[in-house]
């Protein structure tokens, strides 16, 4: 997989390294540092060189109990997968049981210079094996000249190593994660819907549900409302000659017959627009989904923290499967 178009995002100001990058002045680490059982976007943030050296490859090691995991693109640098088996069998949303799969990300032949920061991003999920503990992404960060690896696990009661491996916190599952019995119209089931928190003060929230088309013939999902939004579209967000965008599903969005859509995090989802309050963790927002033959299906929506995965219906396994 490979990139050529160039990129590299300037530091406006200290304060703005600051707020993003937190102790990435001192480390390599993960923007989302506490996340549940589920759905997990990790990006690895690179605030500086190897002493003054730009950075050419970084390399990200994947922990035990970490599955689906997929590398977004990134524009000029190459991205090679190491791939093989897991210690054992993962169940998933859908499908077989994960049986192996990525063990590391390389992005390489890009050139970040030690004045600027990027981010390297993956999505993954967490299975209920690492719920509860403390797990580590190593980190090997080669550069023009000389490499760091950020491998050292901390040790509780001693000082912060030299070269710690970026760390993650997952929560342990709750009773609150686990989603109502699916909702069932017609040929359509209806699974999980669920929304992010909001920080105070934003006006789009995103909506994400499971919907499995158990018919014969191909369904739509063509409109959707909340109570909690003055307006709410789908879209979908796709990678597009290595560029993240987003974009309304105008047509709507086909559940074609006897397959299951995903809407969640970094694909298709429900864009909640002109919020009239923020939305909080706990809170149930009640909806409408729309399609185009089962028509109008009230739905509510579990809100979950502001970083939160998908929710694990059943408790089978992470909802990292594929979308179709």
């Amino acid at each position: 997989m490979s990139h050529l178009l160039s990129c590299a995002r300037p530091l406006a100001a200290v304060a703005l390294f600051s707020l993003f990058a937190g102790s990435a002045s001192a480390h390599i680490v993960l923007g989302q540092k506490e996340a549940q059982p589920g759905s997990y976007q990790g990006t690895l943030r690179v605030g500086h060189g190897c002493d003054g050296s730009a950075t050419t490859a970084v390399k990200v090691t994947i922990p035990e109990g970490v599955v689906g995991v997929k590398p977004m693109p990134k524009p000029g640098w190459t991205v090679t997968l190491e791939t093989g088996p897991y210690a054992k069998a993962y169940p998933m949303m859908h499908g077989k049981p994960a049986t192996e799969g990525v063990k590391s990300i390389t992005w390489s032949g890009g050139n970040l210079p030690d004045a600027y920061y990027d981010e390297f991003v993956f999505v993954s999920a967490l299975s209920g094996d690492v719920a509860g503990k403390t797990i580590y992404f190593p980190v090997l960060q080669t550069c023009e000249r000389g490499s760091t690896d950020w491998a050292e696990i901390p040790v509780s009661g001693q000082p912060v190593p030299p070269h710690p491996a970026a760390m993650l916190k997952v929560a342990q599952a709750s009773a609150q994660a686990q989603p109502a019995a699916p909702v069932k119209v017609g040929d359509l089931q209806i699974e999980a819907p669920w929304a992010r928190a909001t920080p105070g003060g934003a006006k789009v929230a995103g909506g994400y549900v499971r919907i499995t088309n158990t018919g014969t013939a191909a369904d739509k999902l063509v409109s959707a409302s909340v109570d909690a939004a003055g307006k709410v579209e789908v879209h979908e967000m796709s990678m597009a000659n290595g560029v993240m965008t987003m974009r309304p599903l105008a047509g709507g969005l086909e559940i074609a017959p006897g397959q299951s859509v995903q809407l969640a995090p970094g694909g298709y989802h429900l864009m909640m627009m002109d919020l009239k309050a923020p939305l909080k963790e706990g809170d149930k927002v009640k909806g409408v989904l729309v399609f185009e033959k089962a028509g109008k299906v009230d739905v509510t929506f579990e809100v979950r923290g502001i970083g939160a995965g998908a929710p694990m219906p059943g408790g089978m396994g992470p909802a990292g499967g594929h979308m179709h």
